[in-house]
């Protein structure tokens, strides 16, 4: 079974399709990156996944569970990591992981797994808010991970970042792949290139193209990942 089966899933704001018939599979533990430009239909697409938003046509499956007919079961698979680092400020980061454990009717003791695996445990007495970014944004991810989630949205987890901030960042990233279904979604090319098994590139509300770095470098008959990403995603791109 595939983590994630999306079959010609769409979506309308009046007369406008705002995601045009998208196709596409995501296997277990692996990391998808989702790329476009703003007003690709990236965030429609992360938001019909999660149940937020339902589509106007097809049908998505997480772990087997429709987002259409099984939401509720659809809901208990996945987490998400907001763009905006969602964490308590005023709690500490044991306090914030131990929340989430009871959001999620989840022991105590899931909290500290995750505190160790991500290695927050020197920060564990420390309020959120005394955080560097890098740190919260660690434990932003931390606390998506709490549920044990098969699959794991990522929306921009390094936006702001200094460099060294992100590939802190992108080492923990590494750590979840091949334990969870991970959708990335990142303006940060160099990004994509370095985290995702595959890459998907969205413009105009449909997928123009799916495969690895090297594939889509290939496809676009481009040296390098940034030029295949402007040929494919950009207005002159084949629909």
């Amino acid at each position: 079974m595939n983590a994630i089966q999306i079959t010609g899933l769409s979506r309308d704001y009046g007369k406008r399709r705002v995601v045009d018939r998208l196709s596409l599979t995501v296997a277990q533990g692996e990391l998808f990156a989702l790329l476009g430009v703003n007003g690709a239909g990236k965030s429609t697409t992360i938001k019909m996944l999660c149940c937020l938003t339902a589509p106007t046509e097809g049908d998505a499956a997480l772990m087997g569970r429709s987002v259409r007919t099984d939401s509720p079961g659809a809901r208990e698979v996945l987490a998400v990591s907001p763009q905006e680092t969602a964490v308590a400020p005023n709690l500490t980061v044991r306090e914030n992981l131990e929340l989430m454990a009871g959001v999620y009717l989840r022991p105590r003791e899931a909290a500290e797994e995750v505190l160790a695996e991500l290695g927050l445990g020197h920060w564990a007495k420390q309020r959120a808010r005394t955080l560097s970014g890098g740190w919260q944004r660690r434990l932003s991810i931390a606390m998506a991970l709490v549920s044990r989630p098969e699959v794991l949205f990522l929306d921009e987890p390094t936006l702001g970042l200094d460099v060294l901030a992100r590939r802190e960042l992108w080492g923990v990233i590494r750590g979840l792949k091949g334990r969870t279904a991970i959708v990335l979604t990142t303006h940060y090319l160099e990004e994509a290139e370095a985290l995702a098994d595959r890459i998907g590139v969205m413009a105009a509300g449909r997928l123009r193209a799916v495969g690895t770095a090297e594939e889509l470098k290939a496809l676009a008959g481009c040296e390098t990942f940034e030029d295949a990403f402007v040929a494919l995603a950009g207005e002159g791109a084949a629909s």
